[in-house]
């Protein structure tokens, strides 16, 4: 059976050294992030998560959830009394909104907690994660009313919430919805349609599920621009404010699917529900962004932490299966073999695992601060810089994190061997759950446009060069430091590279839009591995200037650091330039094939 151990030093070091919280104990929210606070609600939600939701993820996974005849949902055994602990242990209100009962801490810290309860349980994390989500919606759009109405009680996660998008005809496409939205004289509105893929749809977990749907109100424009945005609870509230009628929403049928199995992934008919419109009429896809983009973030921490936690098992298994000798000599000579780890190729599949999860895990966490900071900062200038940088990097940590939080599944996995596919060792239940997160979201494919074809051109290039400013500034700064040539010079050469294919990029796709999808997956890579090339040299000069100062210092901790820092810089980063060729190639290879090539002769 797989265990899960939350990484806690490693957030440690990354909150209290890496980012240093303590600078920023002037901002709002931020003079409360105390280190001994942090450090307490990691140590807390460490054991929260360990021993309430990793024990239920086989559990979740083996049941699934059971959908009866009234469309009423029944979670796996476990999951709705570990959720009356989550709720009651007040993990939900960490970052909301203190005005309606949350603690107001900052999103970095958030973003930690969100990585150690979907490493223990993917599929139950689903549920708050997409509360919260609603949360940040109605906050940002919601009348002051609907935020009195919905918010405390979404903060607390007594009611759960979830987004109602995708059509059976229409995923990405949403300007194809047909679901309607007729007005009605109270001033509410008759929502009839159905949606799939929702996920905590229907379950018993709690008393309300706040649904915030997308809809069309006859005579609206065409396509995406007819769309509106409105609140459908399951229970309409009464007088008081609690549940009370049942709304015309009802669960059709749970989903067959590969993986989270303990998510209640449901088909949902609206039959006249009476919805409640959030923002202006027409301007759905502006307010449901806001769902989409924490949504986005989140799923890009899924992804992280499946590879995390898959990581941790295939280490403790390398170090105890014994399987051959070394190419170098016996290592255990009182043993028929040595362990897998004295094997170059298993250490290759670990390190890539090393390298990929703790630099995503400081690039996660960066993200975090900079949506801090462009909602508190005090200058507007910095405010807009941090909201510029999380445009632009959210596609790439979306579809990035995910592509190789699954591949990172599968090399963990691999370390297994002919184990790694049965499920009693449960890594195949990683892999499958991982595979959803390059999906949902906005598959990465449509990511990858989005970073090109949106946020590339953006102001003239004002997105991009946020991003490319602090890696140029972290280049020269660090230039002359002969301690650092390790990674400060392969950076610099792939960082080059990519300024290279930008300039390059952006010239072709004037000339043919299709230059932009060709390359927007490899480009979106480069970003991304150049990003992590960021992370990974400021926490190389971290862990410098820890060993330097001596003392009592975890010198082991550090010199892990910089060593794989090194094979993060000797291994990874190189393959900037593999797809920088690809991405220069140009579309003709793709475009100029006729679509009879594709058919089976």
């Amino acid at each position: 059976m797989p265990t899960y151990q939350a990484p806690v030093n490693d957030f440690k070091f990354l909150l209290h050294d890496f980012i240093d919280l303590q600078r920023f104990s002037n901002l709002p929210g931020f003079e409360e992030a105390t280190p001994d606070l942090v450090d307490a609600i990691l140590e807390e939600g460490a054991k929260f998560f360990e021993e309430q939701l990793q024990p239920l993820n086989v559990v979740g996974d083996r049941e699934g959830c059971t959908r009866h005849e009234d469309g009423s949902v029944t979670t796996p055994t476990g999951f709705k009394e570990a959720y009356q602990a989550y709720v009651e242990g007040g993990w939900g209100s960490l970052t909301a909104d203190p005005e309606y009962g949350g603690q107001g801490l900052p999103h970095v810290v958030g973003f930690a907690l969100s990585e150690m309860a979907s490493s223990a349980n993917m599929a139950f994390a689903m549920y708050p994660g997409l509360t919260h989500g609603c949360y940040e919606a109605l906050h940002q759009w919601g009348t002051d009313e609907q935020k009195q109405a919905y918010l405390p009680k979404l903060i607390t996660g007594e009611w759960t919430g979830t987004m109602n998008l995708t059509e059976p005809h229409c995923g990405t496409d949403l300007g194809l919805m047909r679901t309607k939205a007729e007005p009605q004289d109270d001033g509410s509105y008759a929502i009839s349609g159905q949606k799939i893929f929702i996920s905590a749809g229907e379950h018993d977990m709690s008393e309300n599920i706040i649904h915030l749907v997308l809809a069309k109100i006859p005579g609206g424009p065409d396509g995406i621009k007819g769309v509106s945005l409105f609140i459908v609870p399951k229970f309409l509230l009464d007088e008081n404010g609690d549940p009370g009628e049942r709304n015309g929403v009802v669960c059709g049928s749970i989903e067959e699917k590969m993986g989270i199995h303990g998510n209640a992934t449901c088909v949902l008919n609206y039959d006249n529900a009476k919805g409640f419109l959030i923002g202006d009429k027409h301007k759905g896809m502006r307010a449901m962004f806001t769902m989409m983009n924490a949504a986005r973030l989140g799923v890009g921490i899924q992804g992280l932490s499946q590879a995390s936690v898959a990581y941790q098992n295939a280490v403790t298994y390398a170090n105890d299966r014994l399987q051959g000798r070394s190419l170098t000599g016996t290592k255990e000579v009182d043993k028929p073999a040595d362990p897998l780890m004295v094997h170059p190729d298993i250490r290759r599949m670990l390190m890539k695992q090393k390298a990929f999860v703790e630099g995503s895990r400081a690039l996660a966490l960066y993200t975090g601060l900079m949506i801090d900071f462009a909602e508190k900062h005090p200058d507007p200038d910095e405010r807009q810089k941090a909201d510029d940088y999380a445009a632009f990097i959210t596609p790439v940590v979306k579809a990035y994190l995910t592509d190789m939080g699954f591949e990172c599944t599968v090399d963990a996995m691999q370390v297994y061997g002919g184990h790694g596919f049965i499920t009693e060792w449960g890594m195949e239940q990683f892999v499958r759950d991982a595979r959803i997160t390059q999906i949902y979201e906005g598959a990465n494919g449509i990511q990858a446009l989005d970073l090109v074809g949106r946020k590339l051109p953006e102001g003239m290039g004002r997105l991009m060069r946020r991003f490319f400013h602090p890696v140029d500034a972290f280049i020269k700064d660090n230039a002359g430091d002969s301690e650092m040539a390790d990674f400060v010079m392969p950076l610099a050469k792939a960082f080059a590279r990519l300024q290279s294919v930008t300039a390059d990029l952006g010239q072709k796709m004037m000339k043919n839009p299709d230059e932009a999808g060709a390359a927007s997956t490899d480009y979106l890579r480069m970003v991304a591995l150049v990003a992590l090339g960021h992370m990974w040299g400021q926490i190389a000069l971290k862990a410098n200037a820890k060993l330097a100062e001596g003392g009592d210092v975890n010198r082991a901790f550090y010199e892990n650091k910089l060593a794989t820092a090194r094979f993060y810089m000797a291994r990874i980063l190189p393959d900037v330039h593999a797809h920088a060729a690809k991405a220069a190639s140009g579309a003709d290879n793709l475009m100029s094939v006729d679509a009879a090539v594709f058919e089976v002769a």
